[in-house]
This record gives structure tokens, C-alpha cells and sequence, in this order.
């Protein structure tokens, strides 16, 4: 498959594999290392608060340096940013696995997620680059959104795993490593797609994706599915495992057929984007959202201890999930060809501070041990975002 960028000249096997690493790895910086944060405040020789402030640095930082990346990639160019941002992440991962400084620590993941930050707004923006207009973004686009997304379930127990066997310095060493194994293969392979001509510093026109109504339909997209992600696994721990009695097998099992849902979906979104069109894919997307909440609705009217009445709309939701991610990047950067890597940061950015903070507002008002906070999130987003859609066909 030819992509829009003479320079690449990768499969679309080999670009996913190559691509993912930078993706996943990421996520990874933050879900592998909450296991074993209760136990940092005595291995470091500080408070809890530090501790904490690890982990908001991190989450922070990750959004918010998609900012100044983005533009930096418009400017310098994808490769170098994308390189020094996995170098920064290689050298933050291997200091953190043998510091005991606790400031040291927390400066560390500070620039951990300078490069993970800068590793995202560089993939995405190459995809733009390659892939604009063509089928197979959505199959990108699809796939590594579903990958980012499973990577809070497989990430804790990962984690868990290795600082069982090596020692929680070491989950540090293994991410440290992974990404040396991607910046090696980036080295190598990954040429530069910054199209001549592309406008330089865009650090004043980061506000200009705001005044576009598609963006804001897009972005709110992306919020409804990954948000509703988010809030499905921030309480399905203690609705499986506490209310329906699950084992942690049982859970784990029942979860991941989520994960496959969504990974299904988003391959054959690749085949149907294209006769359906990005507007109607979306609505679809949100539909599936709204009849699997509907369903959790009843299913915690009527049945709430029964994990099938769980799991089987959480199926929908999945499927909506997945169309979600499958549409949003392309539609949100759309006719912003000459600014991508800016547009992608903001994009990002926007999004993950919609998703959070709703999603977190959803389960700290809603009943916890329920499926309410699912429901009262897919229910309330989706909806905003049909209504926008149809808004958006009038004009």
C-alpha cells in the first residue's frame, strides 16, 4: 500500500510495528509504576506527597508537553523530535531505576514525560503526514488508539509481575530498555515526513483548531470513547471483584473481551470508514455508546450482580469505543495539513483534559461499586456529541 509520503516506504504491517512501541510505551511510563506506589515513600526516604506528585507530574506533563512538541515537530521536523524525545525517556527510565534522591526521582519523571509527550505528537503527526486521506489511517489510527487503551489493564499487572521477581527498580530498567529497542529501529527506518514547506513555530495559532466546529466534534469524539474507557476501568475492579464476587482471573479474563471487542472493531473500521464517511462512522460510534450505557442501565436495575449483564454491553461500548478512536484524529486534523504536529498536540491535549477531568467528576459523584459512573459518562458525552453532529450537518 503506497502512502502519501514518497520517503516512507513501509508496509502497513511495519509501520503499525514500528509505530506502537512509541504509542504504548507512553501509557506504559504510567501504568506499570502504580503498583508499586504504595511501597515508594519508604524505598525513597519521603512523604506520601512526593510520591504522589510522581504520578501527577507525569499525567500532567503528558498532555501539556504535547504543546511545545508539537509545534517543535512542525518547525524541526517528526524524526528529531521523536528521537530526542526517546532518548530524554531512555535516560529518565535508567536514572530512575538507581536513584534513592527523592527530588532527583521526581525530576526524572518530569523529563520521562518530556519524552513520552514528545514520542506521541511525533507518531501521530507522522501518520498525518504519511497517511492523510487514505483508508489506512483509519486502520492506524484504530489499532493504536485500541493499544493505548489496553494498556491500563495489562500495565499494572505487568508491573506487578516484574517487581515481584526483579525488584520495582526494575520496571524502570525494562521500560528504559524497550524504548532503547525503539529508537534503534527508528534510527534506522523511520525517514523524515514533515512535508516541504510546512509552516514553521505555530506556538500563536495553537488556538486556532479552537475556532473550528469539526474540531471541537472530533476531539469531544475521541473524549466520549476514551473517556468512557477510562471510567469502565477506574470501577470495574470493584464491581467485578467486589459486588460479583469475580476472582482476579475471572476479572481479567471478562475484561480483556473488551479489549478484543474494541481490537475487532477497529479493524473493520478500516473497511467501513471509507463507504460510510467520517460523520456517519461517528454517529454510529456514538450510538453504540448510548445503547450499551442504556443497557448497563438495566442490567443495574435488574440484575446487578450478574457479570454477563456487565460485560455484554460493555461489548457495545467497546465496539463504540473503538469507532470513536478510529474517526477522531483524521477528523480533528482535518485541513490542517501545513500545522499537524500543533494541531495533534492540542488535539490530544484537549481531549485527555476533557476525559479526565469528566470522568473523574462522574465517579466521584456517582455511586461507587456501580456501573452508574459508566452510565451517567457514555450517556451524557455521546449525547453532546450527536448533538453537535447534527448541528455541524445544518451549517
Amino acid at each position: 500500500m503506497r502512502s502519501n509520503d514518497s520517503s516512507w516506504r513501509l508496509s502497513l504491517a511495519a509501520t503499525l510495528f514500528l509505530l506502537s512501541p512509541f504509542d504504548l510505551l507512553a501509557s506504559l511510563g504510567m501504568d506499570m509504576y502504580l503498583p508499586v506506589v504504595p511501597f515508594m515513600a519508604d524505598a525513597l526516604g519521603t512523604g506520601a506527597a512526593t510520591v504522589q506528585w510522581t504520578l501527577t507530574a507525569y499525567l500532567v506533563l503528558l498532555g501539556a508537553g504535547q504543546l511545545v512538541f508539537g509545534p517543535l515537530s512542525d518547525r524541526l521536523g517528526r524524526r528529531p523530535v521523536l528521537l530526542s524525545g526517546g532518548l530524554a525517556y531512555i535516560a529518565a527510565s535508567f536514572g530512575l531505576a538507581t536513584t534513592s534522591s527523592p527530588d532527583l526521582f521526581l525530576g526524572l519523571r518530569i523529563l520521562q514525560a518530556c519524552g513520552a509527550a514528545a514520542c506521541l505528537v511525533a507518531t501521530f503527526a507522522t501518520v498525518r503526514d504519511v497517511y492523510s486521506g487514505r483508508k489506512e489511517s483509519h486502520v492506524i489510527y484504530g489499532l493504536l488508539g485500541s493499544m493505548l487503551a489496553m494498556v491500563p489493564a495489562a500495565g499494572p499487572l505487568l508491573g506487578a509481575l516484574v517487581s515481584a521477581w526483579l525488584g520495582w527498580r526494575a520496571i524502570f530498567g525494562l521500560l528504559g530498555m524497550a524504548m532503547t529497542g525503539a529508537v534503534i529501529a527508528a534510527w534506522l527506518l523511520w525517514p523524515e515526513t514533515r512535508r516541504q514547506g510546512d509552516a514553521g513555530p505555530q506556538w500563536s495559532r495553537l488556538l486556532s483548531p479552537l475556532r473550528r466546529r469539526s474540531f471541537w466534534l472530533y476531539t469531544l469524539c475521541y473524549s466520549a470513547g476514551m473517556g468512557s474507557f477510562f471510567v469502565f476501568f477506574s470501577t470495574a475492579p470493584w464491581l467485578m471483584m467486589g459486588r460479583q464476587g469475580l476472582s482476579q482471573l475471572g476479572f481479567s479474563l471478562l475484561f480483556a473481551t473488551v479489549a478484543i471487542a474494541m481490537m475487532v472493531t477497529a479493524r473493520l473500521m478500516g473497511r467501513l470508514i471509507p463507504r460510510w464517511g467520517s460523520l456517519k462512522t461517528l454517529r454510529m460510534g456514538m450510538g453504540c455508546l448510548i445503547s450499551g450505557a442504556l443497557a448497563l442501565a438495566l442490567t443495574e436495575l435488574w440484575a446487578p450482580n450478574s457479570a454477563l449483564g456487565l460485560i455484554a454491553p460493555m461489548w457495545l461500548v467497546g465496539a463504540g469505543i473503538a469507532s470513536a478512536v478510529s474517526v477522531a484524529p483524521n477528523g480533528a486534523l482535518q485541513g490542517f495539513d501545513q500545522m499537524a504536529g500543533t494541531v495533534t498536540a492540542v488535539y490530544f491535549c484537549l481531549g485527555g483534559l476533557i476525559l479526565g477531568g469528566l470522568g473523574t467528576l462522574a465517579i466521584t459523584l456517582f455511586p461507587s461499586g456501580t456501573s452508574w459512573p459508566i452510565i451517567a459518562y457514555g450517556l451524557s458525552l455521546a449525547a453532546a456529541v450527536l448533538c453537535l453532529s447534527c448541528a455541524r450537518k445544518r451549517d
